[in-house]
């Protein structure tokens, strides 16, 4: 096969980004020089591929500073309502690319490289991701942003610059392995310091109520120093900002109670507060109780609401100083949104500045938080809802524990009012649950102060009205929407699949959700993506075979399952497909399969067990699978290391099928699925979060649905699981247990899967088993179809074609109408040097 384009002579070749001009080449030569030579004070003799990618990076932040200036004097002169998207992860990746294509440049800095004798690709390569973000969450709060820009709204994005972000994934032995992902090692282009909006944040300490109100004392003090990150929108000259908070110690910082000779370790105790920023959590859907998370949740909370009352109270032509002193119309110019519960401290916090220090009335404070803050649930699993220890609040945040008090009293008073006599409501429904230690559930403080919730697929949006919320949907149904996740199509499809972005390209004028339709004209031809398709994975498989020195056949099937390791996520499954292949070649070796190449990546929370013994299971079953002279390349297992945005954009446009098999109810909504719809790949997926309104904008026959439905689910669970019984009743699949149990793929450790066999057979939440049967069926008729070129380009062509629904765009402007009340709108600003 011949060898494939690199991105940078495809670009030479395409024409969606508009040419590059050339006295803008001329330009961004002159510029990167300057920066090479001034700004990174280098000898030119020994500039290194870091020196060669910090001046291409500084080259590109110039022409965002201009639009980032006048998009701030715009907002100050219209003085639009604010969106506040308060989240503890934003999973941005690398930035770069990102920049370029939304700001046009991509071809002329392309062909400025290439003058100068440098490869684009090669720059790229060297940016770290900013990985602070877990998975789903993290990422959808930066497709988030980039769609806020977009649509011109007046969005901040607020969370923590963590030093540590998200861990690197060693595959060590089949293990997986931690590394500290050490990202601000060589310093970011992209960020800019911003000491003079520095903020103080409190800690412990005391109330005392006097005369003029609640007065919270004797707190430890950390100050906020905020980073701000430029945020472009698409070509429409915009640009947001993220503001991250970093902890930093105050100069007194314990040197006041020194004594002689105290005075060193007092200084040295300055990392006890900067702590609070130092690491990302490492949890995805798992509540971890620990006092750091807590004050890294209020830290956030409480620098945010600052800066969000400081910039209400300024005037719109951004005078520094105070001219709106009345709160009434706080509702009406700010609109806070919760990325989960992480940030519910913001409704108790709100409330305590309102009457401690603005000295509204309760009733006045109350009304002006619940029309302000809305809430956006991410899960069902009862072990991701945060449910704080009371005793730890007390301690960390004193008044905010007695305003939740009063919150809560105030709730069941008018619980009890509405349903007299109902004591298990008041207790199904209280924000305090008793038990043999008290807790604060953060999932209904949020739902009582707030305004809107929602969840994030239609499916998941009425199992919380069902069953999780029930009690406060028949309470408050009109607080309760749907807003279906989307992806951002810049990085989803035009950075990260150029090759897919310019056919589609050429046969719509103007690409859009509802323009996507329009492919359905080219649905019989059969070659109207083939050459993209080959080439991603070509590519891909010579990225895999530099990367992990396997031989991959290209025309196999690339059968992709990515996201973090979670018994939910059933990556289990997944693997008894695997193996149930392998017994079916070895059974059958002369018979005719259809090849495949497998590939399961994603990080385990390092401190879950389960985790990570499948990613040794993955690595293990590998092992022998890839070795095994009878099987030959029709099948070969990769466990795909450190799963991360940058690894994702090659991986994703090279995939046929996207492995989507959740337990029915139990994935909120997935994102990934609507990546690898949007690039063209097939999904098969039971019918679980957005995978539901991605089988009904296709058309169900185009995607592979398999197993249980959710009613299904619960009977199941009524009736009660038993994995013996289709262990017993279904030989492949006992065939394939006893192999995973007796040591088949870990002959030197034969107990070595003990776990997960005992796991599957006497302790799944998740029922494996019983979607075994028509799983296996399901793949079966999977690769009957690929073989069929023809119609299988008909369901890729379909999948793409109904995806649009799926664009973050459609997500944002929903909420904007629905729940923050601002119009999104798709007007330029002029460029900074377009005269104004």
């Amino acid at each position: 096969m011949s060898r494939p384009l690199t991105d940078q002579e495809k670009r030479k070749q395409i024409s969606v980004r508009g040419l590059a001009g050339v006295e803008n080449v001329t330009d961004l030569k002159k510029n990167f020089n300057r920066h090479l030579h001034f700004t990174l004070v280098k000898d030119r003799n020994v500039s290194t591929p870091r020196d060669y990618y910090f001046a291409l990076a500084h080259t590109v932040r110039d022409h965002l500073i201009g639009r980032w200036i006048r998009t701030q004097q715009h907002y100050y002169e219209k003085d639009p309502k604010r969106i506040y998207y308060l989240s503890l992860e934003f999973y941005i990746g690398r930035t770069l690319q990102n920049t370029m294509v939304n700001l046009a440049l991509e071809n002329a800095c392309d062909e400025a490289m290439y003058q100068l004798g440098l490869d684009m690709e090669d720059l790229e390569e060297i940016e770290e991701d900013a990985g602070l973000g877990n998975g789903g969450l993290g990422r959808l709060a930066a497709c988030f942003l980039d769609s806020m820009a977009t649509l011109g709204l007046a969005a901040y994005g607020y969370g923590i610059r963590y030093e540590f972000g998200i861990f690197n994934q060693k595959i060590r032995g089949g293990w997986q392995v931690e590394e500290a992902d050490d990202w601000l090692r060589y310093g970011n282009p992209w960020e800019k310091a911003r000491p003079e909006y520095m903020l103080p944040v409190n800690f412990y300490g005391r109330v005392e109520h006097t005369a003029e109100g609640a007065k919270w004392m004797d707190t430890q003090v950390v100050l906020a120093l905020p980073y701000d990150t430029p945020v472009p929108g698409y070509r429409n000259n915009y640009v947001n900002t993220m503001r991250l908070w970093s902890a930093k110690a105050p100069n007194e910082f314990n040197l006041k109670d020194f004594n002689v000779g105290g005075y060193i370790q007092a200084v040295l105790d300055r990392n006890l507060a900067e702590n609070i920023s130092r690491v990302l959590y490492p949890n995805d859907n798992f509540f971890e109780g620990k006092e750091l998370r807590l004050k890294q949740e209020y830290f956030v909370v409480a620098a945010t609401l600052q800066d969000i009352i400081r910039r209400f109270k300024s005037s719109k032509f951004g005078s520094r100083d105070p001219v709106r002193t009345s709160f009434e119309a706080f509702p009406d110019k700010v609109a806070i949104q919760l990325n989960d519960t992480h940030p519910a401290l913001a409704i108790p916090e709100l409330m305590r500045v309102l009457m401690d220090i603005e000295k509204l009335t309760w009733d006045q404070a109350w009304d002006i938080t619940t029309r302000t803050c809305a809430y956006t649930n991410h899960t069902v699993l009862p072990e991701a809802l945060e449910r704080w220890p009371v005793h730890l609040f007390e301690s960390l945040l004193p008044r905010h524990l007695e305003i939740v008090y009063e919150i809560n009293q105030r709730h069941l008073d008018r619980i009890s009012s509405l349903y007299p006599g109902d004591f298990d409501r008041m207790r199904r429904m209280s924000l305090i649950e008793e038990g043999d230690v008290k807790r604060i559930n953060m999932a209904h403080l949020c739902i009582v102060g707030a305004h809107a919730v929602n969840g994030v697929a239609r499916i998941h949006s009425d199992i919380l009205k069902a069953t999780v919320f029930k009690d406060f949907y028949e309470l408050e149904p009109h607080k309760f929407q749907n807003k279906t996740n989307g992806i951002t199509p810049r990085r989803w499809l035009v950075l990260c699949n150029p090759g897919l972005a310019e056919v589609i390209a050429e046969v719509i004028l103007h690409p859009g959700p509802d323009q996507l339709r329009n492919l359905l004209k080219f649905v019989n031809d059969e070659a109207f993506i083939r050459d993209v398709a080959k080439e991603n994975k070509l590519k891909f498989a010579t990225y895999l075979e530099n990367e992990y020195k396997v031989k991959i056949n290209p025309n196999s099937m690339f059968d992709i399952q990515v996201k973090r390791i979670h018994e939910y996520k059933r990556q289990l499954l997944n693997c008894l497909h695997i193996i149930t292949l392998y017994n079916r070649i070895k059974r059958e070796p002369n018979k005719q399969f259809t090849p495949r190449t497998v590939m399961i990546g994603g990080k385990a929370a390092p401190g879950y067990h389960m985790a990570k013994m499948i990613i040794k299971l993955i690595t293990s079953i590998g092992d022998v699978v890839n070795n095994d002279p009878v099987v030959g390349d029709r099948l070969k297992v990769i466990f795909l290391e450190n799963y991360r945005v940058s690894l994702a954009e090659k991986v994703v446009p090279a995939a046929d099928l996207s492995e989507q098999i959740s337990t029915a109810g139990t994935e909120a909504s997935g994102t990934g699925n609507m990546k690898f719809m949007l690039n063209g790949s097939l999904t098969i997926g039971t019918m679980d979060g957005a995978n539901v309104e991605m089988a009904e904008e296709a058309g169900e026959q185009n995607l592979f649905i398999f197993g249980m439905r959710v009613e299904d689910v619960d009977e199941l669970e009524c009736r009660g699981y038993n994995a013996k019984d289709y262990y017993d009743r279904i030989p492949e699949l006992k065939q394939v247990i006893d192999q995973i149990g007796s040591g088949f793929f870990s002959p030197k450790q034969p107990d070595m899967f003990k776990d997960i066999y005992n796991m599957l057979m006497f302790h799944d939440r998740f029922k494996v088993f019983a979607d075994y049967e028509a799983y296996i069926k399901c793949q079966e008729s999977v690769s009957a179809l690929y073989k069929n070129t023809k119609e299988w380009t008909k369901k890729v062509i379909h999948n793409i074609a109904g995806s649009g629904k799926f664009s973050s765009d459609r997500t944002i402007a929903q909420y904007a109408r629905e729940i923050w009340g601002v119009e999104p709108h798709m007007s330029k600003l002029a460029a900074p040097d377009d005269p104004r």
